[in-house]
């Protein structure tokens, strides 16, 4: 079984999973429009993995992405926006004539 084989097995195996849970979900909160929606999502994901077909064995792997920078959730410094014009009155020194 090569590599790209056994991540198609991983994905069904989540979707499996997936499919459990939304059919918990069902039981628990009935007919509902949100229940129906996860439905309808899994089944397109398993259909999209079906479909997928066996990987191109000329098909070269692109870099692995670069970890993403966390951003702290804290205010900014109110110093840097000093001199900012602010969207749809201009800069605090222009006077409309």
């Amino acid at each position: 079984m090569g590599d790209g084989s056994s991540s198609v097995a991983a994905a069904q195996r989540a979707l499996e999973a997936l499919h459990a849970s939304v059919g918990k979900l069902s039981q628990e909160y009935g007919d509902t429009l949100g229940v129906r929606r996860l439905v309808s999502d899994v089944a397109r994901l398993s259909d999209d993995l079906v479909e997928l077909g066996p990987p191109d064995p000329h098909h070269k792997p692109g870099p692995v992405p670069e970890e993403l920078e966390e951003i702290p959730d804290v205010e900014y410094d109110a110093s840097m926006w000093t001199d900012a014009e602010q969207e749809g009155f201009g800069a605090p020194d222009r006077h409309a004539p």
